[in-house]
């Protein structure tokens, strides 16, 4: 792994992230930028993929289960060769390949169809179970947000993951602490996180979602766990990278203005020469 790559690429991303929602006046920067980090070590360090193919059978797979995320995910995926990036300019507009949420019939490399929150964790389930019963050795990645798991389906899908003993299927959790309508716990509390998903029969891992140490650590330790999935609880912060959006809700579904964007781009370029 090599950590100064993995910043440069993440910080290049933000810039994107901020520069595509601010052309197209409406997105969500928000979660978009606490999961960069995330994104970033799985498509340029974790995963088996191979951007001249994007439906190769043996691939690993994705979920952003948080669909309103996909910003960060069609950042990653340009930079990682999926497409050229003059398509992120095109983002929310009408005929563009980039819609509002991750759409798998229009986007090269992605996974899944995804927006209807809760829904994700449980098609992931479904690729999961299909490589158990094809034999094949690719591993599935869902990405879910923690508002998003107040949703009930989330839960039934925890459950059948550890029914089926999908270890070839690693959950992690953005969790940034906030959602649309303010902090997890004024609208429907979450805690206990770990305890829930142990008492589901997932194996947990909590580490520090800024941190590609610990998630390179932590998806090295789900690999290895057999008879069980895994979940990394990666603790973030909403809006990362831009100082007037960190742990901001109203940055949820938001998009800068121009003025904003420039200031934000400004920001993450200075942060890049330390």
């Amino acid at each position: 792994m090599n950590t100064v790559l993995l910043k440069q690429k993440a910080k290049e991303i933000r810039k994107d992230i901020i520069t595509m929602i601010a052309e197209a006046e409406s997105g969500h920067p928000g979660g978009s930028l606490s999961c960069t980090d995330i994104l970033t070590i799985l498509y340029f360090d974790k995963m088996n993929i191979d951007p001249e193919n994007p439906k190769w059978e043996e691939r690993d797979r994705l979920v952003l289960s948080k669909g309103h995320a996909a910003p960060a995910l069609y950042a990653v995926l340009s930079e990682r060769g999926y497409f050229p990036k003059e398509e992120l300019k095109t983002l929310r507009q009408l005929h563009s390949i980039l819609q509002g949420h991750p759409d798998m019939k229009s986007t090269p490399g992605v996974d899944m169809t995804t927006g209807s929150l809760g829904q994700g964790l449980s098609a992931a389930n479904g690729m999961a179970i299909a490589g158990k019963l094809d034999n094949k050795n690719y591993r599935v990645y869902v990405i879910l947000g923690d508002g998003e798991i107040q949703e009930g389906q989330i839960w039934e899908a925890a459950m059948t993951a550890a029914h089926y003993k999908l270890d070839n299927l690693t959950a992690i959790l953005d969790y940034n602490g906030l959602q649309i309508d303010g902090k997890n716990e004024d609208v429907m509390n979450i805690v206990p996180v770990k305890e829930k998903f142990k008492a589901f029969g997932w194996n947990v891992i909590e580490v520090d979602g800024h941190n590609f140490e610990e998630l390179d650590k932590a998806i090295e330790e789900a690999k290895e766990t057999k008879g069980k999935p895994t979940i990394i609880i990666a603790k973030t912060i909403k809006g990362k990278g831009v100082s007037f959006m960190e742990n901001r809700v109203e940055w949820h579904g938001v998009a800068p203005k121009k003025e904003e964007a420039e200031k934000a781009l400004a920001e993450l370029e200075r942060s890049e020469a330390k």
